[in-house]
């Protein structure tokens, strides 16, 4: 598929926990990507800043947003709203800028159903396993242990989504799992070979839901 004009976009999503975040801010550091900014109705966490992590906000906030039609993409989940407002996206892509998305599948599938004018890559980030998804969720800053136990508990809907992705990738090691990233966006810029194994990928999704 040829670009049509100006920049890419370049969507992550994972289940909870499974290492789109940090994925993202390495992919952008390392590429200078725009890290499209959501704002959301959550609580920053203590190691998040408003206006770099997310755009924090009230729910009435957000609702004005959705009424003004400012968002390119929203959905809701575990309970808090998240959006991506449509203006700094676009204005970043016609400036031939590359944007990369931290986003759920729901968020995945209402930019894909928009068919902007931009090529698109996404990319679904699975865990090695569910015991280590659940280590990591145990071990990232949550007081209540409850929470980590309602993610997983999402787990097995929100993994059936990967069928949507261009690609899916295993988070088993964090630069291994980047490096192959980086190669297949860089494949799909260039029109070169991908080393990607769609069976495989299916196996392991199988593995994860048994």
């Amino acid at each position: 598929m040829l670009q049509k004009k100006g920049g890419i976009m370049i969507v992550l999503s994972s289940p909870s926990g499974a290492g789109k975040t940090t994925l993202v801010k390495l992919l952008s550091k390392k590429n200078n990507f725009f890290i499209s900014t959501s704002h959301t109705t959550r609580k920053p966490r203590p190691n998040e800043t408003n206006g770099k992590d997310y755009f924090f906000v009230t729910n009435q906030e957000f609702e004005r947003l959705i009424k003004n039609d400012e968002f390119l993409e929203y959905a809701k989940v575990f309970d808090n709203s998240y959006g991506t407002t449509r203006t700094p996206v676009i204005q970043n892509l016609e400036n031939n800028s590359n944007v990369i998305f931290d986003i759920d599948w729901q968020g995945a599938d209402q930019i894909k159903n928009k068919k902007l004018d931009y090529k698109l890559i996404t990319f679904y980030i699975l865990p090695p396993s569910k015991e280590i998804l659940l280590e990591r969720l145990s071990n990232r800053d949550m007081k209540d242990k409850l929470i980590a136990e309602e993610r997983m508990k999402k787990f097995d809907r929100d993994v059936l989504h990967w069928i949507n992705y261009d690609y899916v990738v295993i988070n088993d090691n964090l630069n291994d799992c980047f490096n192959r990233i980086q190669k297949l966006i860089d494949a799909e810029i260039n029109n070169g070979s991908k080393d990607y194994d769609r069976n495989f990928i299916k196996k392991h999704v199988d593995k994860l839901l048994s």
